[in-house]
């Protein structure tokens, strides 16, 4: 049951993408709402280099920018959760910030967070971004946000069949009821058998889902390119799908469908844990 979103933001115009989304999924989950921006003083202290012989750089102008600016980004998020009539405890951390986000996300049942952030034109493909060191480290669910992410829209569930396609499945079916949303549900399998036996199981697994689940079974091709084609068939506004499916060992390395879809997302993307 979501009950308290955490949306955290550092004040970019990719992060404001994941405000207003945050805020919106918010409003009609009727979830309270925590907000956070983190201030990462050691990129002003790298501004020092003491056994170089070099006068230091401005490290007090750099630490009072980045204070200032994480207080101005909590501050637009609590005003535009107040315009929606939402109440918003949000706050300044000191530190790295994936970890300070995965502290607060202990208070919380979902996470909403830009995928690209400040430091979108240099993101390493693979690793490096606030947002894939929270997608490694926590156990809640996340909503990850690209700057082109847009709220409206029918559920998109990727369904293998596996463990933390479950969880998935079972969170689509709470936000299908709580959102009104319609449901589609994309099976990932080259073997036709399979691929009913998987719908049959989903179709169990959402007996109480109040709309009709639209199929949408899998055809030759990667899965994540395949998901994401179906998302875009779908004109979907979020798509959900296990952190963790069959092989947890690669996806941990980065190399699994849901990490490959979050990367290349036009869409958001809910990681169900």
């Amino acid at each position: 049951m979501v009950e308290t979103l955490l949306i955290a933001t550092d004040g970019s115009d990719a992060a404001q993408v994941a405000e207003r989304y945050g805020v919106a999924l918010a409003q009609k989950l009727r979830a309270g709402v925590l907000g956070l921006s983190v201030v990462e003083e050691d990129r002003a202290q790298s501004l020092r280099a003491p056994a170089l012989g070099i006068a230091d750089g401005p490290v007090a102008a750099v630490e009072q920018f980045l204070h200032a600016r994480a207080a101005a980004a909590v501050q637009r998020l609590a005003g535009l959760a107040r315009r929606q009539q939402l109440e918003c405890d949000a706050e300044v951390l000191r530190g790295a910030a994936d970890e300070r986000i995965v502290e607060r996300l202990r208070r919380a049942d979902l996470l909403v967070i830009g995928r690209d952030g400040e430091h979108a034109k240099r993101r390493n493909p693979l690793l490096g971004s606030t947002a894939t060191g929270v997608l490694l480290k926590t156990r809640k669910s996340v909503v990850v946000t690209p700057a082109t992410a847009n709220f409206d829209g029918p559920l998109l569930l990727a369904f293998d069949g596996s463990p933390g396609a479950r969880i998935a499945a079972r969170m689509t079916l709470e936000l299908a009821r709580r959102l009104e949303r319609p449901v589609f549900a994309f099976v990932d399998s080259k073997d036709r058998s399979r691929t009913q036996a998987r719908f049959e199981q989903l179709h169990r697994l959402m007996a109480n889902l109040p709309t009709k689940l639209h199929e949408i079974p899998a055809t030759l091709g990667r899965p994540d390119v395949k998901i994401l084609e179906a998302a875009q068939d779908a004109r979907a506004g979020l798509i959900v799908m296990g952190a963790f499916g069959r092989n947890r060992i690669s996806e941990y390395f980065l190399g699994s469908n849901a990490t490959a879809v979050v990367r290349s997302s036009p869409v958001a993307v809910l990681l169900a844990r």
